[in-house]
C-alpha cells in the first residue's frame, strides 16, 4: 500500500492512487492533469520517507474531475437592542480531483 501526504490550498491530505478528493479551487480545465509537487511524505512498501519540508523528486499526478461550489454558509451578524442585522451567504469553490499516480 503506497500513500503520500500532499499540501495544496493551504491544507494537507493523505492520498492513495484512485482516491477522489475535494480541494481548494485549482486553475485547471476539467479532464486535464495536474502535478502536485508539494509532497510532504511518501510511504512505499512500508518505508516512510519524510521531507524537509518536501520530498525531493516526488510528485503526485491527478486528473481534474469537476469544479463546483460547496453548500451555502449563512453569516448572520446582529447586535441586540440596536436594530443592527447583516445577513450574508458564502459558497466556497472547490475542485474535485482523482489521484492517478504517486511518483517517489
Amino acid at each position: 500500500m503506497m500513500y503520500a501526504i500532499i499540501a495544496t490550498g493551504g491544507k494537507q491530505y493523505k492520498v492513495q492512487e484512485g482516491d477522489l478528493l475535494f480541494v481548494e479551487k485549482l486553475n485547471a480545465d476539467v479532464d486535464s492533469t495536474v502535478e502536485i509537487n508539494e509532497v510532504l511524505a511518501v510511504s512505499k512498501d512500508g518505508k516512510l520517507t519524510v521531507g524537509a519540508p518536501t520530498v525531493e523528486g516526488a510528485k503526485v499526478v491527478a486528473r481534474v474531475v469537476k469544479h463546483g461550489k460547496a453548500k451555502k454558509v449563512i453569516v448572520f451578524k446582529f447586535k441586540a437592542k440596536k436594530d443592527y442585522r447583516r445577513k450574508q451567504g458564502h459558497r466556497q469553490p472547490y475542485t474535485q480531483i482523482k489521484i492517478e499516480k504517486i511518483e517517489a
